[in-house]
């Protein structure tokens, strides 16, 4: 009787010898099957946006519809700079709850605001105060940066004014993933790029805009929801990395500042800076 050569193949190889193991289909490096509902990938005019991976989408990190029983209009935006939350307001107690990054300027919103301007692929450029306490960080950038994939302020911008002047407070997208839901050195109020597409459909220029108290963010949220989040280091990147420094026509810049409520930390696609603009149509 001739022996038998028995050979030990692993179940994983055998699978793949008869064609049945294959390697999951990636969009933007997230695999087809775990891409999140309302993160995947957007067609935005020339821009494509890539899926949100879903570790940056767990528990309440992510866009929801929840009832609101507040006093606040439809049609009013609520920042929880604490709970790290924005709401907008909709008819019949409803809302639509974004999770949100915090800066140190966003921490500082105090009054109520209007949207005096709405902007589409916003480009960015530092103000005279950051070019002078941070030029290591934003000499690099003096020139700008265009709207697009590269902009700090993300897919869309929201310009917040008080008595029509510009606060040079900003609602704005971010691609600086891990922020939201936390809160850093610098910068105002970020959200997912797909989440500030989506409110930027749902807000009028001239919508009323509300902050929270830490006192209202505990009664609305609870102690541990008003406390979430950490407070995360900037992030300084080689301006190469994002598509070197480009121009913002000079028509875009506005009166150099010295507010802070206008500085970010550290350029992370320049991690969520504010803008220096306040020209453009809505």
């Amino acid at each position: 009787m001739r022996p038998i050569l028995r050979v030990s193949i692993p179940l994983i190889s055998l699978m793949a010898l008869l064609g049945c193991a294959r390697d999951p289909e990636m969009i933007g490096g997230v695999p087809v099957d775990e891409i999140v509902t309302d993160y995947g990938v957007v067609e935005d005019g020339e821009y494509t946006l890539p899926p949100v991976p879903p570790e940056y989408l767990q528990g309440v990190n992510r866009r929801m519809p929840v009832v609101h029983d507040g006093p606040e209009e439809p049609g009013t935006i609520i920042v929880d700079p604490h709970a790290k939350f924005l709401y907008f307001v909709e008819e019949d107690g409803a809302a639509v709850r974004y999770p949100i990054a915090v800066g140190r300027a966003g921490l500082s919103m105090r009054e109520d605001s209007t949207v005096g301007m709405k902007r589409e692929w916003p480009g960015w450029m530092p103000t005279a105060n950051m070019l002078r306490t941070q030029p290591e960080v934003y000499g690099p950038f003096a020139d700008g940066v265009d709207g697009g994939l590269a902009s700090p302020l993300g897919a869309r911008a929201l310009y917040l004014y008080q008595n029509g002047r510009d606060t040079f407070f900003r609602i704005h997208g971010t691609n600086d993933l891990p922020s939201i839901g936390n809160s850093g050195s610098a910068g105002c109020i970020r959200l997912f790029n797909h989440d500030i597409i989506d409110l930027y459909e749902r807000v009028e220029r001239g919508a009323r805009v509300t902050v929270r108290t830490y006192e209202e963010s505990v009664a609305a949220e609870g102690e541990a929801l008003a406390n979430r989040g950490v407070e995360l280091p900037p992030t300084i990147i080689d301006p190469e990395s994002i598509y070197g420094a480009t121009d913002v026509d000079a028509e875009d810049e506005s009166t150099d500042s010295d507010d802070d409520a206008g500085e970010e930390a550290a350029p992370d696609a320049i991690a969520g800076a504010e803008a220096d603009e306040t020209t453009g149509d809505a």
